[in-house]
């Protein structure tokens, strides 16, 4: 069974070019848009995860503090 991909084709069509502008100027490594998305695709897999997850922590941090700063001022409306 194939595994899936964790980007779409479009955003591994925009993204490509950069990894390759990156490779290129970062690491004088010059890789095809075949490679340079397959290569996308692979760390999609690996890290996606972990950083979708760390994003849901993010919001959900920050929601909290919202939800605190609300409330205080709910409580200081009812004094």
């Amino acid at each position: 069974m194939a595994s899936p991909h964790f980007l779409s084709d479009a955003q591994l069509q925009q993204l490509a070019p950069q990894l390759q502008h990156y490779l290129s100027e970062q690491l004088a490594v010059d890789i095809g848009n075949f490679d340079a998305r397959f290569l996308l695709d692979f760390i999609a897999e690996r890290v996606g995860s972990e950083i979708y997850n760390k994003a849901l922590q993010d919001a959900q941090t920050a929601l909290a503090a919202r939800m605190e700063s609300l409330q205080a001022a709910i409580w200081e409306l009812e004094r």
